[in-house]
């Protein structure tokens, strides 16, 4: 088991030295989050900065941009990172799809399932393997001559992974996809015992193994060795655990561990704009639920022990130690420690 970090998209030139650094503490892979900025483009500034930290987006919205768009950016930085480069997907809210981005959004599930099949055409296709011709219900390609296409590259094709919380998602995750991202609100006992079995079927339904799809599960990782250091990164982490359990779709990863009813509270106070009120709910029982919490010393060791029955192929993320790490510098040495104690245990 290695140790990602999870780290927003950032003026390029900036994010060229949080890479280096995140490289120099000896994290596996830096995902990096689409928002304001594009993830592609720090994905770029990242890769070219680095010489052995993996690259990954978590996620890139997909339904705004052509899979041939998408196939293409994947491609490119697969071929300049060495094959460092793994490219993660994601939905976004019908909202978002529609009204920001004035794109087709439904049906979200068979959209992305058809998504992910027809970059892996485009990717045979790039390489040569085969014709370019897939024909699906939402996406169609059969056109793509000699000189515009990239053609193949040194490098393996990008590995796919999809964003996942309920089960069709999962379900398709397991059939089709490299990997899965876990969403930043979960349990283990959550990851292992709802969302792993929908995974199972879906690997079942394509005739893969289990150990073939990688659960990628970003943690909400609350540390230090003072009273006032942890408690600082878990309040953070409390109020993260307030603003997505106040979206009812999530309802069940609340209820898995018999808080029925947290997440219609939640989203209540949400409503009335009472978030102290949110933030107050999320008492430290929840809170340790949905985080793991130490010392310096000791964070890599309880993560390792809270995730590793989950699943065959895990890798797990710190959800925080990014900003962290931007707030606090000196702190380097001290997630360098975790990160090698993680490997280790």
């Amino acid at each position: 088991m290695e140790l990602d970090i999870m780290s927003g998209a950032m003026e390029l030139h900036e994010m060229q030295g949080h890479a280096r650094a995140v490289e120099d503490a000896g994290f596996s892979t830096m995902w990096l989050t689409e928002s304001g900025r594009t993830a592609y483009l720090s994905a770029a500034a990242a890769g070219l900065a680095t010489e052995r930290l993996g690259i990954g987006t978590a996620v890139a919205v997909a339904f705004p941009r052509s899979p041939m768009i998408t196939a293409s950016v994947a491609w490119e930085l697969s071929d300049a990172t060495g094959g460092r480069f793994t490219l993660g997907l994601g939905t976004q809210i019908k909202a978002h799809i529609e009204r920001r981005y004035s794109a087709a959004y439904a049906p979200p599930g068979p959209r992305m399932k058809e998504y992910v099949q027809s970059l892996q055409a485009i990717f045979r296709a790039f390489r040569g393997d085969e014709k370019l011709d897939f024909d699906g219900e939402y996406y169609s390609f059969s056109l793509l001559p000699a000189q515009w296409s990239p053609g193949p590259i040194g490098a393996p094709d990008p590995k796919i992974f999809v964003s996942a919380v309920l089960p069709w998602m999962s379900r398709m995750a397991g059939e089709v996809c490299d990997g899965i991202h876990i969403h930043p609100f979960n349990s283990a006992a959550y990851v292992s015992d709802v969302q792993r079995p929908h995974v199972e079927e879906g690997v079942s339904r394509g005739g893969r193994n289990l150990s073939d799809v990688i659960f990628e599960i970003p943690v909400m990782t609350p540390v230090g060795d003072t009273d006032e250091e942890l408690a600082e990164t878990r309040e953070h982490a409390r109020q993260m655990i307030a603003f997505y359990g106040s979206t009812r779709t999530y309802s069940p990863v609340f209820e898995t561990h018999g808080y029925d009813g947290l997440s219609d509270q939640l989203h209540a106070k949400q409503r009335e704009g009472d978030l102290a009120g949110m933030v107050s709910l999320i008492t430290d029982d929840v809170l340790d639920h949905y985080t793991v919490s130490g010392s310096w010393s000791t964070l890599g060791a309880n993560l390792v022990d809270r995730y590793k029955e989950v699943a065959p192929s895990t890798r797990l993320m710190t959800y925080t130690a990014s900003g962290q790490l931007r707030k606090h510098p000196d702190i380097l040495d001290r997630w360098a420690q975790v990160a090698r104690d993680v490997a280790a245990a």
